[in-house]
């Protein structure tokens, strides 16, 4: 993708023309870049969360945020599922202008995320469920990462 970007950059600026094809999968290759990232940064858990009120209650009390959480985040994947599978349709008729590809190829990437995402979220309810929640992974959760190796590193390094 940075390839191509940059190719084509040089080529309109140096010589005043680039590669059609080159921007358009780049755009695409980014949608995918980004949905994908966001399904590896959720196996990490990694994404942004507000710990304020979290870090202030006990381990039973972080269980239930962190199983609220999971759950609304399914029913987000749910909704994303849905408004994939119905745009499916129209999307797999709707063609690129330059490649030509169908735009499911493009929006398709929901089906992965949406599963991803989800599969995760109800995988660690799971977890919960049975008592097999880490305890780091809890102190992750409430935003306490003082077991985190890169956080160790960090506070050597100050």
């Amino acid at each position: 993708m940075v390839v191509m970007v940059f190719g084509n950059v040089v080529l309109r600026y140096l010589f005043d023309t680039g590669i059609d094809v080159s921007e358009e999968l780049s755009r695409f290759f980014f949608v995918w870049l980004t949905f994908i990232g966001a399904v590896v940064v959720g196996r990490e858990n990694a994404h942004l969360g507000v710990e304020t009120l979290v870090a202030r209650l006990g381990d039973m009390g972080r269980k239930v945020c962190m199983v609220l959480s999971d759950l609304f985040i399914i029913g987000c994947c749910a909704v994303f599922f849905w408004g994939t599978w119905r745009q499916a349709e129209i999307n797999a008729t709707n063609y690129a202008p330059i490649t030509e590809i169908s735009m499911l190829w493009v929006y398709g990437i929901g089906y992965f995320t949406s599963i991803g995402l989800g599969l995760m979220a109800l995988l660690r309810i799971m977890r919960v469920a049975t008592g097999r929640i880490s305890e780091h992974e809890l102190k992750t959760f409430a935003g306490d990462y003082s077991g985190d190796e890169a956080h160790a590193l960090r506070e050597r390094l100050e």
